[in-house]
């Protein structure tokens, strides 16, 4: 079969994508035969106005002729126009849906997935990949796979007719495309190097504006520049080659097929000396030979694109391909408490274990505080409880139910996350804190608003809750962020909430607001905070003391202390550390 499964794959289609490249290829084999068909009508007519000129017979009658005209032009018009519609304007459908595919997809991929490529590489397949396919699919695909079928049926039928002429008018057309396929790996292997090295530009660019400030506040604009410019020219000298070997080899396909036409006259010319056949015969041959390289004329222009998309196909497919973390939709947990129970967790295969054998349990309505010093395993623990990873070992249930168990979706239905570095869209203040609840009143979000003391703020703003923040938060002061953060909490309400110690950046007067504003966010809820500062640990129901990815100590602040510990040795360096001077 031409089309399926496979063909899906191999060119990163829906399965409309696919219908609709049957239906290309179907009506692009239509128009080609009626193109022939008209060859060969006008062929009869030719053959009549001969017997006329050589033999006196009567004209042929008009009418019928002028009927068949009409009734061909009609036609031609009707296939040409279905063909346009399928191979081209039904593509930029395609193209819409690919890619909400692609972001439905990386939606449900596990964090795990993201972990091993970065922003550049997803953008550059979300965007740059599609539109290389997306001329593969309009340009190549019905008029490549149409062509080969009209061009089967065709050859089958002059080759009936005179087998001479239609082997010296058809040889050109399976040597060309051997020696474009032959040379698909040489396609493969520079259109790869020249993928990465545009890669890399990208890759390069974005971390400059990200990390423009640094790189200013170092000087290093010279020599950093330096070092993108010449990625740039290390990407354009190998998009350079690679489109010089394909116009080598396109440029050569053409010629070997275009050979054709003269191998026609020369065969043609020696059947007619040797009285084989008639001139009208070779005139229709002539005729068809000048039309049946015209259905490759483009896509031959354009397969090595198909070739050079390998790459493009199989970053789409890498995506498609990973596996998504998924689990009931059906969540009735008894209580909220979160329970560790000889959990492991390793971030990449092969890697050293994060977590080994990490026992423990957050309950309902309690404060439960992770400290220990950085690689320890606190964050690690806080994501594994959200199902944004998915532990390796042991057991990790919230309410008795294990959360692989769970779809991750659903799951975080039950989860707020209050961290330290707050993302914030260019957006108004009020839309900002309504993706707490999808849906939520403009009187929800301003009680949110107002529990989390964003009136403050929002009040000397020039819109006030229609302002917008701009990217990330730009327009706002880090304490006003964190509010947001805290109101969209609040707004959702979750039972379960995870706090990355959320006031560790802030000064003393906005410190006091976000903490009045947690205090409300907290009450009752199941509550696991990472926690650096000892004043925080120190209100904490119950303490976990983390070192080298295993549980050290664990119990209450005054149960620690009394131990003369871990915990008492980090409370007493940051106690003396409080009193440091410059």
């Amino acid at each position: 079969m031409i089309f399926g499964e496979k063909f899906r794959k191999k060119y990163a289609l829906s399965e409309a994508g696919e219908a609709n490249a049957k239906r290309g290829t179907f009506w692009t084999v239509a128009t080609n035969l009626v193109v022939m068909a008209g060859i060969g009508c006008l062929y009869m007519l030719m053959q009549g106005f001969m017997a006329t000129l050589t033999e006196g017979a009567p004209l042929p009658p008009a009418l019928p002729y002028l009927a068949g005209l009409v009734a061909f032009i009609a036609l031609s018009f009707y296939t040409h126009l279905k063909q346009y519609h399928y191979t081209y304007s039904v593509v930029y459908d395609e193209v819409g849906t690919v890619r909400t595919n692609l972001a439905e997809r990386l939606r449900k991929l596990p964090l795990s997935f993201f972990s091993h490529r970065d922003l550049a590489e997803l953008t550059e397949t979300m965007m740059s990949d599609v539109d290389r396919l997306e001329h593969v699919w309009s340009h190549v695909l019905g008029y490549l796979y149409g062509g080969y079928i009209s061009t089967a049926v065709i050859a089958v039928m002059v080759m009936a007719y005179n087998w001479k002429l239609g082997l010296a008018c058809l040889w050109g057309v399976p040597v060309a495309f051997a020696l474009l396929y032959g040379s698909r790996r040489v396609f493969a292997a520079y259109s790869a190097r020249a993928k990465a090295a545009s890669l890399d530009v990208a890759d390069s660019i974005q971390e400059t504006i990200e990390e423009m400030r640094e790189i200013r506040a170092t000087n290093q604009e010279e020599r950093y520049l330096a070092g993108v410019n010449a990625k740039i020219d290390v990407s354009e000298r190998l998009v350079s080659a690679a489109e010089l070997r394909t116009g080598i080899f396109v440029n050569s396909a053409s010629v070997v097929m275009r050979l054709g036409m003269a191998t026609t006259v020369l065969v043609g010319a020696g059947l007619i000396l040797s009285g084989s056949i008639d001139f009208m015969t070779f005139f229709m041959y002539l005729l068809m030979v000048t039309r049946i390289y015209a259905p490759f004329d483009q896509s031959l222009a354009l397969i090595a694109e198909v070739f050079v998309s390998d790459v493009s196909v199989q970053r789409l497919n890498e995506v498609f391909d990973a596996p998504v973390a998924t689990g009931s939709e059906s969540f009735a947990p008894q209580g909220h408490d979160v329970v560790f129970d000889d959990v492991s967790f390793s971030y990449a295969e092969g890697d050293e274990a994060a977590l080994r054998s990490v026992s423990f349990t957050a309950k309902e309505g309690e404060v439960t505080a992770l400290v220990g010093p950085s690689g320890s395993g606190k964050s690690t623990c806080a994501r594994l409880a959200a199902r944004l990873w998915d532990h390796d070992g042991g057991s990790l249930t919230v309410g008795g139910v294990e959360v692989l168990d769970i779809d991750p979706e659903t799951l975080m239905g039950d989860f707020s996350m209050v961290f330290q570095d707050v993302t914030l869209f260019d957006d108004s203040v009020m839309e900002n804190i309504r993706l707490g609840r999808h849906g939520a009143s403009d009187e929800e979000v301003r009680a949110a608003a107002a529990a989390a003391n964003c009136d403050e703020f929002v009040e000397r703003l020039p819109e006030g809750y229609a302002t917008l923040i701009g990217e990330n938060g730009a327009r706002l002061s880090g304490g006003e962020r964190q509010r947001i953060s805290i109101a969209r909490a609040l707004l959702k309400d979750a039972p379960v909430v995870l706090l990355d110690e959320a006031t560790a950046s802030l000064d003393v007067e906005n410190e006091t607001k976000v903490q009045a504003a947690l205090s409300r966010l907290l009450a009752g809820k199941t509550v696991m905070v990472i926690a650096h500062r000892m004043r925080t640990v120190m209100g904490a129901d119950k303490v976990i003391v983390l070192a080298d990815g295993t549980v050290a100590e664990q119990g209450t602040p005054q149960e620690l202390l009394a131990a003369d510990g871990m915990f008492a040795r980090m409370v007493s360096l940051q106690t003396e550390t409080a009193g440091w001077q410059v």
